[in-house]
């Protein structure tokens, strides 16, 4: 099955289904997608996501890029919940050149799994417990998304390498993503050459991190988010299956 749900003006739009779990079962097709900003959903693209069937949708952006670029159309027909994760706004098309992308974003990663601890375990919760298909998203589902899809995919016993695989395929989407950036700020120069980048050696960096100072990315979730187990059980009751469907 084809992990890319295609739209025209969405652009990092993913099912998380299929990846293999420890235990040998697999995680289920067409229950839990990631996205960049659901805003820009419109015409043709509206239809196909309504056909998805999703119930709940998480955004994970600030309520100021919210007020500014729209939340998802008709979002009273969900149970829309906002989770703003990061808490120290940065601006990544005017980051210096000169520094290591790479490092520069993992650090401010490690922002805002001490920042948005709290934001995190709700988040997952509410993953946990919808009662149907969830999408979570941020402006370019790539960094937020993209921490939030690690932490979810780790819980469910997916290896290391897939899920380091899961966050590069952002990869797909940057031209089309500094596009947009440069459509929507034509008076600006987009100044750092990585913009829209999500090669894996940022998620590896981040896991090294929160190894270091939490022992484990696990312990990390348990101690500092405080994710119950009671929370990663229902976790696995939603999103694991026995089969390939």
């Amino acid at each position: 099955m084809n992990r890319h749900v295609d739209f025209e003006r969405v652009h990092n739009f993913r099912d998380l289904g299929g990846y293999r779990s420890a235990d040998g079962r697999t995680v289920a097709w067409r229950t839990l997608y990631r996205a960049d900003s659901l805003g820009k959903l419109a015409g043709g693209d509206w239809e196909r996501f309504l056909e998805l069937g999703v119930g709940t949708v998480i955004d994970l952006r600030y309520p100021w890029e919210i007020e500014a670029k729209g939340r998802i159309p008709e979002a009273e027909r969900f149970r829309w919940v906002n989770l703003s994760i990061e808490h120290r706004p940065y601006d990544q098309a005017a980051i210096d050149p000169g520094v290591d992308p790479w490092r520069y974003l993992a650090d401010r990663f490690a922002e805002v799994t001490e920042d948005g601890a709290e934001e995190i375990r709700q988040a997952v919760e509410e993953i946990a417990g919808a009662p149907g298909p969830v999408v979570f998203h941020c402006t370019s589902g790539k960094d937020r998304t993209g921490l939030v899809a690690a932490f979810v995919l780790t819980l469910l016993g997916v290896g290391r390498e897939e899920v380091l695989a899961d966050f590069a395929l952002t990869e797909r989407a940057t031209e089309r993503l500094a596009a947009d950036w440069r459509a929507a700020h034509p008076d600006r120069v987009l100044a750092w050459p990585s913009y829209g980048r999500a090669p894996a050696v940022i998620m590896e960096l981040v896991f090294a991190d929160l190894e270091a100072r939490h022992g484990s990315v696990h312990g990390y979730l348990t101690n500092r988010v405080g994710l119950s187990d009671r929370t990663v059980h229902r976790l696995h009751a939603k999103l694991l299956t026995d089969g390939d469907a």
